[in-house]
């Protein structure tokens, strides 16, 4: 009875079974069944099924390989990364990110509202930007981490941070932080430094020059002629000191030493002309003005007299003799609402920026192409060709932001020469016209 009870349990388990197999067989049959429509044998499919679903096994592994080498070399990147959702949750963010932007409460694997993490409108509007317009988006601003430790408040610094974000999918959005801080540390240092020696320099080099002055009535020719090259270099030397610390003065406060009034700006123009007639008459350049007069813009007077000096003082000298330099003054923004923009366009005839030199030339200290230097004579027997200081158009564009304007370097395409573009905000204009020559 024992082995008869075996044997009909035995026979129910293997009906089971083989019921079992009947059943995942039709099931496979229906779900190939598409897939065999050309074929009669669905066993034959069945293992290069087998063998497809491997291969894709494999390739997830090594896709999850893949992802983890990558998150890796994010998590000891040099640059800050994190990650947030379609919702702005904070998912990721690398070992750089955590430091940067004081994230200690955050763990890894936790998921929470990236504001309440960080404190950073800033942050916060550079990732719905770049969601909203699905392109990368730079922004560069100074973040103040928040501290729940009071007695740690004073620790903490802020920091000049740069962000670069990448549009991800599923309205993912990923964002690159740099730490700027350490460069602008470096640079306003090194203001520091040069701006003290600037300092030091001026007084040993008006001596320098009261000692050049007194040799120049006893040094009889053709001796004399090294004492005038050696004042013209000293005067240099002192022109150079002096833009520097003004330069330095105008980018550490723009805006404390102006003193605004209204000012006209057609006869500002041809007053700084006249005090250049002597050097456009050695040069024989003239100068050709159109514009409507009572334009009026709320300015510095001396700031905008050195501006103008400046760029007339270069048209002059690097235009070709027996030309002219032309000053157009014009209003380009005159709409409802907005005040209105003076545009001056002044262009030489000489031989312009190269392509090269046109992105740096309001560098500081930066010097251009040769053919720009100015030839000064400094007696019959020789000459030298003397190349500017490369203050002078960082002075100008200092001076121009600091009243809300903007300025531009160009090269005119009919006469070839530089082509400098100043706007300015005016507080009056008068639409009549006249030409000046």
């Amino acid at each position: 009875m024992l082995i008869l009870g075996f044997l009909l349990g035995l026979a129910v388990g293997v009906s089971f079974w083989v019921w079992q197999q009947v059943q995942l067989n039709r099931y496979l049959g229906q779900v190939l069944r598409p897939l065999t429509a050309h074929s009669s044998d669905v066993a034959l499919l069945i293992p290069g099924l087998r063998h497809e679903i491997k291969l894709i096994v494999q390739q997830r592994q090594q896709l999850q390989q893949l992802l983890q080498t990558y998150e890796d070399l994010l998590e000891f990147a040099p640059v800050g990364y994190l990650q947030v959702d379609e919702e702005n949750q904070l998912l990721w963010c690398n070992q750089q990110a955590r430091k940067m932007l004081y994230l200690q409460r955050w763990q890894p694997g936790q998921v929470r509202l990236l504001l309440e993490l960080i404190r950073s409108y800033e942050l916060d509007q550079l990732i719905e930007q770049t969601r909203d317009r699905q392109k990368s988006q730079v922004k560069e601003w100074v973040f103040h981490p928040s501290c729940e430790n009071a007695a740690a408040i004073s620790e903490v610094k802020s920091l000049m941070l740069q962000a670069t974000s990448l549009s991800l999918p599923k309205g993912h959005v990923g964002v690159f932080i740099e730490n700027r801080q350490p460069v602008l540390d470096m640079n306003q240092a090194r203001e520091r430094a040069f701006s003290d020696l600037a300092h030091e320099l001026r007084t040993p080099l008006t001596s320098i020059r009261l000692v050049v002055e007194t040799l120049q009535d006893r040094v009889k020719p053709p001796l004399d002629r090294w004492v005038n090259r050696l004042l013209q270099e000293v005067d240099r030397l002192i022109h150079l000191v002096q833009s520097w610390l003004e330069l330095t003065q105008l980018e550490t406060n723009p805006t404390i030493q102006l003193h605004r009034q209204p000012i006209e700006a057609r006869s500002l123009i041809l007053s700084v002309w006249d005090t250049l007639a002597p050097l456009a008459q050695q040069h024989k350049i003239e100068i050709a003005y159109s514009g409507p007069e009572n334009i009026w813009i709320n300015a510095d007077e001396s700031r905008i007299y050195q501006v103008f000096l400046n760029l007339l003082d270069n048209s002059i000298k690097y235009s070709l003799p027996n030309t002219t330099v032309v000053v157009e003054a014009k209003i380009v923004s005159e709409q409802k609402n907005q005040q209105p923009v003076l545009q001056i366009n002044i262009i030489d005839s000489g031989a312009g920026f190269s392509q090269a030199d046109l992105p740096h030339v309001f560098e500081r200290f930066y010097r251009g192409d040769q053919a720009r230097s100015r030839v000064t004579t400094l007696d019959s027997y020789s000459t030298t060709a003397i190349v500017g200081s490369g203050l002078g158009l960082a002075i100008v564009r200092q001076i121009i932001l600091a009243h809300g304007g903007s300025v531009k370097a160009m090269n005119h395409p009919k006469t070839g020469g530089a082509w400098l573009q100043i706007e300015l905000p005016c507080v009056v204009a008068n639409s009549a016209s006249q030409d000046y020559i």
